[in-house]
């Protein structure tokens, strides 16, 4: 009597499909080889089995050797798991806390290598493959793009690694190539930011324009504000809040309190007559949120209409339509670079979580010569 194979033994038989013609090889036999691992009893009393099939005995007993591989190290892969579903369930449970907008933007960010790769099964995925994907999408996107999506990518495989689905995380051997140069972040000068200003005060957005470029508060910052933080009369803006999923600002020193310019104290208590009239003619259509910054009805403001708004106002002012609203920001950096301002005060300003960033990312703006040194040795030694 033959006894029953124990946990971890394997099992290799022929399953026909139609008549034996060869009993002892099965040679001629229609049909495939398989192979069989018991893995003992599930919770459910039913015994776990894992299985691999070819056209040949030694192809499944090599898979059988591969199988028994990953078993030995913990690993429990699933036949037919794809690279595109280790991503869509880490996008489900891998990124706890997250925004929904978060999670949207990783997998845009991914859609171009799962174009490539997303079918592949993620056991049998190689290093080779995803240089392969990373390499084609380098040649339509910007640098920055292909690192995030390398990035989103080896954490995906991270995730499954976790969950013992995959022996190792193949996306972490491999280099981000570099891809085509993105545009570069632009600041106005003096003239293109007056010429701005002039033309916004035909726009709904003159209050946003104005505020975002002669205070520095980035766009999330301004769509969030309430009248509650601001002090026309005091001339004073109070940022503690922004469109973040967590209603936070980005960093601890983003919340600030700001003197307002007139320019801009003018061009709010101008919005917000425009508002009391958008007010009584919505009636009972009007949402109340208190919002600095809404639509003619008092809702949020999106930020795609916002952008495609303030595209129409630069190319009202002769500057064309490649500009984004974030480089009122920059532009703010770059004029007070430009009028001497240290780099420690711009970025208490600017609030930035330290100097470092704003050297970092503003570096072009930032004035490259510091001439503190020769300014004050002149006083000292002129005459």
């Amino acid at each position: 009597m033959v006894a029953r194979r124990g946990y971890g033994e394997d099992s290799v038989y022929f399953d026909h499909r139609g008549d034996c013609r060869d009993p002892a090889h099965h040679r001629n036999c229609p049909g495939r080889w398989r192979g069989v691992v018991s893995l003992g009893y599930g919770l459910d009393g039913k015994r776990v089995r894992k299985k691999v099939s070819g056209q040949t005995k030694s192809e499944v007993k090599d898979k059988l050797k591969d199988l028994q591989t990953d078993l030995d190290a913990g690993v429990r892969p699933v036949r037919g798991y794809t690279v595109e579903q280790a991503v869509t369930d880490w996008l489900a449970v891998g990124l706890p806390g997250r925004a929904a907008k978060t999670i949207e933007v990783n997998r845009d960010s991914l859609r171009p290598v799962l174009a490539r790769i997303g079918a592949r099964p993620l056991q049998d995925l190689t290093a080779a493959d995803v240089r392969a994907a990373l390499a084609a999408m380098a040649g339509m996107h910007a640098t920055r793009t292909v690192q995030k999506a390398h990035n989103c990518l080896t954490r995906a495989i991270r995730h499954a690694e976790a969950q013992d689905l995959v022996r190792r995380n193949v996306s972490a051997l491999v280099d981000t190539p570099r891809g085509r140069e993105g545009r570069p972040s632009q600041s106005l000068t003096l003239e293109q930011a007056t010429a701005l200003l002039a033309a916004a005060e035909r726009s709904r957005l003159q209050a946003y324009i104005a505020l975002c470029l002669l205070t520095g508060i980035r766009s999330e910052e301004a769509r969030a504000l309430t009248w509650d933080h601001v002090d026309l009369d005091a001339g004073t803006v109070s940022v503690w809040r922004s469109v973040r999923a967590h209603g936070d600002t980005k960093t601890q020193r983003s919340r600030r309190t700001l003197k307002l310019p007139e320019v801009v104290v003018k061009a709010l208590r101008e919005h917000r007559e425009r508002q009391a009239g958008e007010r009584d003619n919505a009636g009972p259509l009007w949402q109340e949120h208190g919002l600095v910054l809404a639509t003619s009805v008092g809702t949020p403001l999106d930020s795609h209409n916002v952008r495609r708004d303030f595209r129409k106002v630069t190319k009202a002012a002769g500057l064309g339509e490649r500009w984004v609203p974030k480089e009122l920001r920059t532009s703010f950096v770059s004029l007070m670079s430009h009028r001497g301002v240290s780099v420690e005060e711009i970025a208490r300003l600017a609030g930035h979580s330290s100097s470092r960033t704003t050297e970092t990312i503003y570096r072009r703006e930032l004035r490259p010569v510091i001439t503190t040194g020769a300014e004050i040795m002149d006083q000292i030694f002129t005459g």
